[in-house]
């Protein structure tokens, strides 16, 4: 069993995960690794070079990538890709659409799970995702499973990406969340689904406050 603890905050997009991983970060001083981007960032790659129903081509591409996560807040935080700064675009919801589709491959996910197993460096690791504690990280000593209504989460979109000057709809918004959940729910590999020892956290109607307080209790109990 590795020794450098692992805590796994999993669920679907728009549920508080990035504000949860970012305050555990920064509460534990561990190291952060938000997987969904990586899937992201090889579906943008890939998107530009190949065809995405390639999976064996798309997953070529994986190992080439050289990515950095830095920053410490929502705010000064930066993905860089090669050294160039790809945050906007890794964050842009049709991105998102993009790596949905090719996270259903087996020989992609095959691809990046060394590369996520591969943050858990010392002192320990915030693991931020939708497989980390059911595949990635099974021996995490803390597991979390955060989930809200696919309204709540499509008016928090909504409100980043009008803070970012991008313009969305919020009904085009909710059917993509809800077409991006039945894929994740319902793929054959790594399914999006809480592990069997996980902590489920619904953050509808909750403050960001509120889920912070539910988290720290539930960290301060596993010993962090």
């Amino acid at each position: 069993m590795n020794r450098i603890p692992v805590i796994t905050v999993d669920g679907p997009s728009g549920v508080g995960k990035g504000m949860v991983t970012r305050w555990l970060a920064q509460r534990t001083g561990f190291h952060r690794l938000d997987s969904g981007a990586l899937y992201r960032i090889l579906a943008l790659a890939a998107a530009n070079s190949v065809d995405l129903d390639n999976h064996a081509a798309v997953a070529a591409l994986a190992s080439g990538l050289k990515i950095e996560f830095v920053g410490t807040s929502e705010d000064d935080e930066a993905i860089l890709v090669g050294g160039q700064d790809w945050t906007r675009e890794v964050r842009a919801e049709t991105t998102g659409a993009l790596a949905s589709r090719i996270a259903v491959s087996p020989e992609v996910r095959a691809a990046l799970l060394q590369r996520q197993k591969d943050f858990r460096v010392a002192p320990g690791l915030i693991a931020d995702g939708r497989d980390m504690g059911t595949v990635v990280f099974t021996d995490a000593r803390l597991k979390l499973f955060l989930d809200a209504s696919p309204e709540e989460r499509a008016d928090r979109r909504l409100k980043q990406l009008s803070k970012a000057g991008i313009a969305a709809n919020f009904a085009t918004l909710c059917e993509e969340i809800r077409a991006r959940d039945a894929r994740d729910r319902s793929r054959s590999v790594a399914p999006l689904k809480p592990a069997d020892d996980a902590y489920l956290i619904d953050t509808t109607g909750l403050s960001p406050e509120a889920v912070l307080a539910k988290v720290e209790a539930l960290s301060v109990a596993a010993g962090f």
